[in-house]
């Protein structure tokens, strides 16, 4: 795969390191059975060849998800991912306040409970209450995992127990994913 400009990656051992101009992100890719090399074309231009010895169905597979994952880091120093999350309410209005210096997040009056939802973002990610929309959290962070899965367990802490959960939608879901950068 060709390496963008202003993107400069290492391969050392089956672990990739990414630098961008929004940082650094590292992966490792030492589970699959694939092997990394940084190769330049006849025309000078850097790319990343991933390839596999004799491989089965199940590497040849893994070899488009490990370029599929390294476009995600590549993306992520470059654009950055940004994830937008609405609140779901039918009647008692979801309150939501940022902590912690925007890495925290606590979820009041759920269903009208008086139980305080706390959750941690994931390391890298913050989270704002968006100006012009109302009731919208965005998540902004380099790692497209750490992104989702921070929406994820804002997600998870807002599931509504023993009601039928096709008539209370209430909760927090996942609106809109990109990146930061909008191109």
């Amino acid at each position: 795969m060709n390496i963008p400009d202003g993107v400069t990656i290492k391969v050392h051992a089956k672990v990739i390191e990414v630098e961008g101009p929004r940082g650094k992100l590292v992966r490792d890719f030492k589970h699959l059975n694939l092997d990394f090399q940084l190769i330049t074309d006849e025309n000078g231009n850097k790319k990343l060849k991933v390839e596999s010895w004799f491989g089965s169905r199940k590497t040849s597979a893994a070899i488009r998800t490990a370029l599929s994952h390294v476009e995600n880091l590549i993306t992520g120093v470059t654009k950055g991912y940004r994830y937008k999350m609405r609140f779901v309410y039918a009647h008692f209005p979801i309150n939501a306040s940022i902590t912690n210096s925007n890495t925290a997040i606590e979820i009041r009056n759920f269903l009208g409970e008086k139980k305080v939802r706390k959750v941690d973002m994931l390391n890298g990610v913050t989270v704002v209450r968006s100006e012009k929309v109302k009731d919208e959290l965005v998540l902004d962070g380099n790692d497209i995992e750490l992104v989702s899965r921070s929406c994820a367990l804002i997600n998870q802490k807002c599931h509504v127990k023993n009601k039928d959960i096709r008539k209370f939608l209430d909760g927090i879901y996942v609106s809109e994913k990109g990146t930061i950068l909008e191109e």
